[in-house]
């Protein structure tokens, strides 16, 4: 198949090695064209994924039109803020397109198929979602994964396009439940990062992920979502790992951010964003919209947007009314 990946950051390359191995032509496009050609003269993009040889075979593009050019199934892996702007080009592609970006729009409340709906609306639809860093799977060491589509059919097809020896993909028809539990989790990364930077330990932690599967459900489900969603690898899955990882960028920025330094500072010096971030501001809202109690999402949104001090944000988190747990 020919198939293009918008985003040649770590993931787009990652999926790009996977795909090419795959037997497919694969072209990759980027917005940089001088980050282009050192992965040209290299043959390893070591901006985002130091020390992996990526095929010379690859089609390095920066012109996003020739591209997209005679591709059937294209991947958007650009970060969710500019994610609109750039799938606004594709208004014409009848393919499939497979998002695997992890956002929330703040404007409008959507996930990035939601975006897909309006910037391409002849496009079959599709999020690949999951407990993946690039990294390990530019490496082949063995991960799994969901392929989610309003549409089985194009599920399967993803779910056949995307399997590899290390690389299991299984099927899901709750699209919006798998991307909003890959994007949600990133919010909790980051306060479990703040965790790591106060020096608290695995039992808060583990209280601090526990309670906010919770969380997740409660809202992806007011939203429209299948709970069971949140307990597979869209949810709990992308959330341990998250959490838990020192490859996690959302658990690293919420380190720093534990440790005193400021949220927009941080942003700023990160090379590739901590989709986290702007989620933040994107969950609050969309919790106020259906009414939904988020207490953790709401002392991150606090933390990273009204400058909470983040000693009084432990404190009234654990100092909630006493209830039952659910």
């Amino acid at each position: 198949m020919k198939i293009t990946i918008l985003g040649a950051g770590a993931w787009g390359t990652a999926l790009a090695r996977l795909l090419h191995q795959g037997g497919n032509e694969v072209t990759l496009w980027g917005h940089i064209a001088e980050w282009l050609d050192e992965i040209r003269q290299t043959g390893r993009n070591d901006r985002f994924l130091p020390g992996i040889e990526v095929s010379r075979e690859l089609v390095l593009q920066s012109d996003l039109p020739r591209a997209v050019e005679g591709a059937e199934c294209i991947v958007v892996a650009v970060p969710s803020q500019p994610f609109r702007e750039v799938t606004k080009q594709l208004a014409r592609f009848s393919g499939i397109i497979v998002s695997v970006t992890k956002g929330i729009e703040y404007e409008t409340g959507l996930t990035m198929c939601g975006i897909l709906a309006e910037t391409a609306p002849k496009a079959k639809l599709a999020a690949l979602s999951g407990p993946t860093f690039a990294v390990e799977v530019a490496r082949d060491i063995p991960t799994a994964i969901v392929a989610a589509s309003r549409e089985l059919a194009i599920a399967d097809e993803v779910q056949k396009l995307f399997n590899r020896p290390a690389f299991r993909v299984y099927t899901s028809a709750d699209l919006l439940g798998v991307e909003l539990g890959g994007a949600l989790k990133n919010v909790i990364a980051i306060a479990a990062g703040i965790s790591d930077g106060l020096g608290f330990g695995d039992n808060s932690k583990a209280a601090l992920v526990t309670r906010s599967v919770v969380e997740i459900r409660r809202l992806g489900a007011a939203c429209g979502a299948r709970p069971e969603t949140f307990t597979g690898l869209g949810g709990l899955g992308d959330l341990m790992v998250t959490c838990f990882s020192r490859h996690s960028r959302n658990r690293g920025f919420g380190e720093r951010v534990g440790r005193g330094e400021k949220p927009a500072d941080i942003a700023a010096s990160m090379l590739a964003v901590a989709e986290g971030y702007p989620t933040a501001r994107a969950a609050y809202q969309l919790a106020r919209k259906h009414n939904v109690v988020t207490p953790v999402i709401d002392e991150v949104y606090a933390m990273l947007y009204a400058g909470k001090n983040v000693a009084h944000a432990v404190r009234d988190l654990m100092s909630r009314d006493l209830k039952s747990e659910n």
